[in-house]
């Protein structure tokens, strides 16, 4: 009798979604390795990482990010349909070695993005990696949308922000997922957390810059207060970045909710991140920690469908 086959549906989260590091290397200790992996958006990308046999790559680079590390990657491009065009990203997840058809995977792997004109979930079983991965994380208002044959995807967190049914659809016998985003409704908005942001505003300044720095003299003489206001709002207030990443904060944690109801995994586990901002891409080394940690804290109900599990490293 062949064993059941081990589904991982890695969810949105942004910079959170440094976790799935951790999950992944805990899990594969205590001997639980998927045979499928399916990933939305931040999932999606640290996925493809796993299956290309580049986790450690990845892992290694961000551990050492910095506030500029992340604004280099911001390939600011206004008239794009988003701030950001997201070449650099690609760029990047090549550079890692993060590259192949994805049908060439030695794990099955699939990511999911959202159909722009209909609203329809898509699932990305085949073609380049990280362009899958590009149109996965394609956030609304911030990431221009990816061209896919005839239509334009956007991030898959819109649709479906813990891909278990993607993981079930492509044969996973066991399912564990890994939601980000449980707990972080009614955390306080950046600017009323104290060390919310570094004295120079960090990438939300830099980046603010950048998109200045593509319009007219004229123009970008008028918006400049303007952008100093965002960056700066009322104490008791939230900024544009808080309004952005809360609504779909908001948004993805009704989704979630709603699908894991009618189609649970067998494990879920859920990183406690809710202090971490959606950029703080450069808070990898805790997230990693939280993800290994959340393991850890779930060992009972694993080895519930994994018996013969060992304990992780720690």
């Amino acid at each position: 009798m062949s064993r059941p086959k081990i589904g991982l549906a890695l969810g949105s989260g942004a910079a959170r979604g440094w976790a799935h590091i951790g999950v992944i290397e805990a899990l594969g200790e205590m001997g639980i390795v998927p045979d499928i992996v399916c990933g939305t958006s931040v999932g999606a990308l640290v996925g493809a990482a796993h299956v290309t046999g580049r986790l450690t790559q990845l892992r290694d680079k961000i551990a050492g990010f910095t506030w500029r590390d992340i604004v280099s990657m911001l390939d600011v491009h206004v008239i794009a349909g988003g701030l950001i065009e997201g070449v650099r990203i690609e760029a990047f997840l090549a550079g890692l070695g993060i590259v192949g058809d994805i049908q060439q995977s030695p794990i099955p792997f699939a990511a999911v993005a959202t159909d722009l004109p209909t609203g329809r979930e898509i699932w990305l079983q085949a073609g380049p990696i990280g362009r899958a991965v590009r149109a996965s994380i394609g956030i609304p208002g911030v990431f221009s949308p990816v061209r896919h044959d005839e239509s334009w995807l956007l991030d898959g967190g819109l649709v479906n922000p813990v891909p278990v049914s993607l993981c079930r659809a492509l044969g996973a016998d066991i399912i564990v997922a890994v939601d980000l985003n449980g707990d972080v409704l009614g955390r306080r908005f950046a600017g009323q957390a104290a060390d919310a942001a570094p004295p120079d505003g960090g990438p939300r300044r830099e980046w603010v810059d950048s998109l200045l720095d593509q319009l007219p003299l004229s123009l970008k003489t008028q918006l400049g207060p303007l952008a100093a206001r965002l960056l700066q709002p009322e104490p008791a207030a939230p900024g544009y970045f808080d309004v952005l990443a809360n609504s779909l904060n908001i948004m993805q944690d009704h989704i979630t909710r709603t699908r894991l109801a009618g189609e649970p995994p067998h494990v879920l586990l859920r990183p406690q991140l809710a202090e971490m901002n959606w950029m703080e891409f450069h808070r990898a080394r805790e997230a990693i920690a939280e993800g290994r940690d959340c393991v850890e804290r779930a060992a009972s109900a694993l080895r519930k469908y994994f018996p013969e599990a060992r304990p992780a490293a720690g």
